[in-house]
């Protein structure tokens, strides 16, 4: 699998990435800078990282949604090409069109930073297919915009159509995210925007391995 992390100015969670798409695909990513025109030939799979692009000024994402870099993970991401938005790359890949929605202000308006707990809504996807349907995984959140908001009828098509992937167990929602969304999918599948940071918890050192599956997946994919 030949896999892209994204890398836009403020963004702090690329080598995370990096290191965990490396430890459980045996392939080292090619990082990509924002300024490129053209992904790697090749590439199945691009990541955007977490972070705070452009420090996060205008909106959380707006700026990198419209770097040159963007244009081509659109045009490819419309053909197919697998994508995947973690924290301020849900923001990003939002901001950029390739999902519904937006991420705003959490609704306590402070910054959070803990461990939270997950329900896998759809195992069908690219990056959830190695999980059981409904098991719960513990993952961490550090982010200040992750409350996702939709308008009603986009949000009704949405779980009508089970493109939540990613549900807060009742009682650990830390942004105030209608539904308790934490993670959802386009219409075709391919990509997927989770606020979550799965990358931080995978190994024995980060003090549990919940999110090995969600990367094993990839590969399964």
């Amino acid at each position: 699998m030949n896999s892209a992390v994204l890398l836009f100015p403020g963004i702090n969670r690329e080598h995370d990435m990096v290191l965990a798409l490396q430890r459980t695909t045996g392939k080292t990513p090619h990082v990509v800078w924002h300024t490129d025109t053209n992904l790697p030939a090749g590439t199945d799979l691009v990541v955007v990282p977490g972070g705070f692009s452009y420090g996060d000024y205008l909106r959380c994402g707006a700026i990198a949604a419209r770097s040159p870099i963007m244009a081509d993970v659109k045009a490819k991401a419309a053909k197919g090409l697998k994508v995947l938005g973690v924290c301020n790359g849900f923001q990003i890949v939002t901001e950029a069109g390739l999902l519904p929605g937006a991420l705003v202000r959490n609704a306590d308006l402070k910054f959070v930073c803990k461990e939270v707990r997950l329900r896998i809504e759809n195992n069908q996807t690219f990056f959830t297919n190695k999980t059981a349907q409904g098991s719960i995984v513990s993952c961490p959140v550090a982010h200040g915009e992750g409350n996702y908001i939709v308008d009603a009828e986009t949000l009704k098509r949405i779980e009508g159509e089970g493109r939540v992937v990613f549900r807060y167990v009742e009682g650990t929602n830390p942004n105030g995210a209608m539904n308790d969304i934490a993670g959802i999918c386009n219409e075709a599948g391919n990509v997927i925007g989770m606020m979550p940071h799965p990358e931080n918890m995978i190994e024995a050192l980060h003090g549990k391995q919940d999110c090995v599956t969600l990367f094993e997946s990839l590969l399964a994919a």
